[in-house]
């Protein structure tokens, strides 16, 4: 049940923000963003270790960013699978998709970021669709954008369109960051930190943007990184937190 924000204001002296919310087993190895990839020395990003890509990876002298959420559809064949990590990688690294044999992957939706331009690819197994987000505020789950592909009867697509319903009016009412380089966390991320940090819902909540299940047999799953990008138009700023729901966790990466 992974989320993407994305604000896009063309007037802005910072044109694109993005939030990404990673959901995942908790006891899944990962390492916190660095310069993980000697093929790609240039990109920033978290490392999965146990298919060696990430969830979301940043360019900072792009400067561009690309974050992949689980989609829905046709589950790849076991022999020839690539992992999705390898996705954000391609993309903050080269600005486009390219040609991947699309086979070989399971369902994603894939955002592609830079200052003047957002595109949302979305494979469902059979078909690519690409899109681009233009200004204004994207919500981004496991359905798709603003859950347009929800199921009814699904109960995690109930939990994603309690999400939508909860957190969507709240940024959108609440003011747009515009975050400098040398602004600590909190004053570079105004009135949409509080709302990334989960705005006070107990993490086991229906509507909660950073869940935190127990699904038994010693299997937990939730949030377990929070990052924020900004990308101005000659730089970047990515904060991150390990720990989500602790106001007092982020750290700058960039």
């Amino acid at each position: 049940m992974c989320t993407a924000i994305i604000s896009v204001d063309p007037a802005s002296p910072v044109p694109v923000l993005l939030a990404g919310v990673r959901d995942e087993f908790v006891a899944r190895a990962w390492e916190p963003p660095g310069r993980h990839w000697p093929d790609r020395p240039g990109l920033l990003g978290g490392r999965d270790l146990r298919a060696g890509g990430t969830w979301l990876a940043v360019d900072p002298g792009a400067p561009r960013v690309a974050v992949v959420l689980n989609g829905r559809g046709r589950a790849a064949p076991e022999a020839g699978r690539v992992s999705r990590g390898e996705l954000p990688l391609r993309v903050a690294a080269d600005g486009k998709l390219g040609l991947p044999d699309l086979a070989a992957f399971d369902p994603f939706h894939l955002v592609g970021a830079e200052p003047d331009r957002v595109r949302l690819w979305s494979w469902d197994g059979a078909a690519l669709t690409e899109r681009d987000l233009g200004p204004g505020l994207h919500m981004i789950v496991n359905s798709g954008l603003e859950g347009e592909g929800q199921l009814e009867g699904e109960t995690e697509d109930a939990y994603m369109a309690a999400r939508l319903a909860h957190f969507r009016p709240l940024l959108a009412a609440a003011p747009r960051p515009e975050p400098s380089p040398g602004d600590p966390v909190e004053r570079a991320w105004g009135a949409w930190l509080p709302l990334v940090n989960g705005a006070g819902l107990p993490r086991a909540d229906h509507r909660a943007l950073l869940p935190l299940l127990d699904l038994g047999d010693g299997r937990v799953w939730g949030t377990t990184s929070v990052s924020l990008v900004a990308l101005g138009r000659t730089g970047v700023r990515y904060d991150f937190s390990a720990t989500p729901g602790d106001g007092r966790a982020w750290t700058r990466v960039r």
